[in-house]
C-alpha cells in the first residue's frame, strides 16, 4: 500500500499472498496492507531462489523488478 517492495521465497504463491494480506506472513507487510504481487520468478530450485532473493534485497527499489526480468 505504501509503494515499497517486499521480496520472499515460497512454493505456494497464492497461499503466501493470502497470508500477507491477512497480516500473518511477515511483520514488514502486516503494517503495509493491502499487498499485491508485482513480479515473480518460477521454476528455480530453492537454493537458486534464495540466492536471487539475497541479490534482489540488496538492490534499490527501482532496480528490483528489472533484476527479476533479467534473471
Amino acid at each position: 500500500a505504501d509503494g515499497s517492495l517486499y521480496c520472499g521465497v515460497t512454493t505456494d504463491m497464492a497461499a503466501r499472498l493470502k497470508a500477507h494480506n491477512k497480516g500473518r506472513a511477515s511483520k514488514y507487510t502486516a503494517s503495509r496492507l493491502p499487498v499485491e504481487l508485482v513480479a515473480q520468478k518460477q521454476g528455480l530450485a530453492r537454493s537458486q531462489a534464495l540466492k536471487l532473493e539475497f541479490k534482489i534485497k540488496r538492490l534499490p527499489a527501482n532496480k528490483k523488478i528489472a533484476c527479476l526480468q533479467e534473471s
